[in-house]
């Protein structure tokens, strides 16, 4: 049975410490070495103590999907809600939740994909959250006034070049992925963003003084 309680940390560490050791270990190694074990040595505790926090691994496994949502589906279907004065900037405040890891993480949405592969109750999660994040960029689109199957194609194209990205492993570094963020918004947002749409965005990824 899981607990909760300010009892619940000290030598026995903490909900939240098992948590990030199984997030760590999904990402850097996959779902099989998501195993309570190695996961008590990792951290130097007691195999023992983790079921003060988790009934089994089935628990913490739950616990790291949940997660998951909170971690990418969450801020992506936030971000097109934000507020935008045109549609060139609600499109980079979208960019913006794409390429923050603090925002959306896709190590993390990389190994639950990997893990879907395997499990077919997971499968069905990201089927669940692929419908769910292109249900709120259908929205945006359709809020501009896109036409129904416009909006359901602009908004796939946005998602699935993101994914492809993910699913590809695809590393650009800033200047690169920079440098073509206008004419993705050009592209998804049928608009040209003005220069100082485009100075605010790369602001935000770009070192002081760099």
């Amino acid at each position: 049975m899981e607990r909760t309680g300010a009892s619940e940390t000290g030598w026995r560490g903490s909900r939240e410490g098992w948590l990030e050791a199984g997030y760590q270990a999904l990402i850097e190694n996959g779902i099989d070495a998501v195993k309570i074990l190695p996961l008590a040595k990792g951290l130097n505790l007691s195999r023992t103590s983790f079921y003060w926090f988790f009934e089994d691994r089935e628990a913490l496994l739950s616990a790291l999907l949940e997660g998951w949502e909170q971690k990418t589906t969450k801020p992506l279907v936030d971000a097109t809600t934000h507020y935008a004065e045109s549609r060139a900037e609600a499109m980079l405040n979208l960019m913006t939740c794409f390429l923050s890891p603090d925002a959306f993480d896709s190590r993390l949405e990389f190994a639950v994909r990997s893990w879907a592969l395997q499990d077919e109750k997971v499968a069905a999660r990201v089927k669940e959250a692929d419908e769910l994040r292109l249900a709120a960029l259908t929205r945006l689109m359709e809020s501009w006034d896109v036409p129904p199957m416009e909006a359901d194609i602009r908004a796939r194209t946005i998602y699935l070049v993101q994914i492809g990205y993910i699913s590809t492993q695809t590393n650009e570094d800033t200047e690169t992925r920079l440098a073509r963020i206008p004419m993705y918004v050009r592209i998804y947002a049928d608009q040209e963003p003005e220069p100082r749409e485009i100075a605010r965005f790369n602001a935000r990824f770009r070192r002081p003084n760099a």
